[in-house]
């Protein structure tokens, strides 16, 4: 079984965050990591490796492997390096300058030819990045790549060629399953990343993570960047200051004063 992981580096989720002139979220002056919910997708390839695996351990000796993919500068490449030290094998990253503002669309496009050269029988994806919050590259990946797609996975399991979800709903749980190839995408809710081991961290200096340009993938920079891009950023403003609350003195008719502000707000 080959996994891929799909990754990105984005901003610290606590820092500041801020627009560039450009439209773009200024990323140089903020700490950057591995986007928080593909930590999840990185744990549910690692999980689904030792559950199958003879030694009840990912990496060599499992008969299975897993690489990471990402897309961005240079400066990703310490995103992968995480990734490398919870467990997984290889990591590769695409880098080009052409690559820069490009929209989820080109993501996908990118992403998914270097899947399409790796011969993945499964993609695994976190729902979402944390600077932009579409939602949207898990899909246009499986359409791209003509996979089967299972989406909002809370549990994730793997039969011989057949990856078995269950997906939490508003009406309840739905238990979906597609044969190989299959793109995955998977909630937080679905495990807890485990800490990288200083063995592991020590391991993944040795790992390899391989640097790709455009040109190495078969693509060419007129089809990504922002001169490509179907959408852009044409305004934004700061998020406004959070407001004095409203404090409930209770003189006997608190009760009433707390349902009176709920049933304002449509909240009961």
């Amino acid at each position: 079984m080959k996994i891929a992981v799909c990754v990105k580096q984005v901003p610290d989720s606590w820092a500041e965050k801020k627009m560039s002139a450009d439209g773009r979220l200024d990323r140089a002056g903020v700490d950057a990591v591995l986007n928080d919910l593909d930590e999840y997708a990185v744990e549910a390839a690692l999980k689904l490796v030792e559950a199958s695996s003879p030694t009840g351990e990912a990496g060599e000796g499992s008969g299975h492997t897993i690489t990471v993919i990402s897309m961005g500068p240079e400066r990703a490449s310490e995103a992968l390096r995480k990734a490398l030290s919870m467990g997984v094998d290889d990591a590769i990253l695409v880098s080009d300058e052409a690559l820069a503002g490009s929209d989820a669309l080109a993501t996908s496009k990118v992403l998914a030819e270097v899947i399409r050269k790796g011969g993945f029988d499964l993609v695994i994806c976190g729902t979402e990045s944390t600077d932009a919050r579409m939602s949207v590259v898990p899909a246009m990946l499986a359409e791209r790549l003509n996979f089967a797609q299972l989406t909002f996975a809370g549990s994730v399991a793997v039969s011989g060629s057949t990856v078995s979800i269950s997906r939490q709903t508003e009406f309840g749980v739905e238990e979906m399953k597609a044969d190989f190839p299959v793109v995955v995408s998977v909630v937080e809710k679905i495990n807890e990343p485990r800490y990288p081991s200083f063995k592991g961290i020590m391991a993944s200096k040795k790992k390899p993570l391989i640097t790709q340009s455009l040109g190495e993938i078969g693509l060419t920079a007129s089809e990504v960047g922002s001169s490509a891009a179907w959408s852009s950023v044409k305004d934004a403003l700061p998020r406004p200051a959070r407001g004095a609350g409203i404090k409930v003195v209770d003189d006997g008719t608190g009760g009433d004063q707390l349902v009176s502000f709920l049933a304002e707000r449509k909240l009961i």
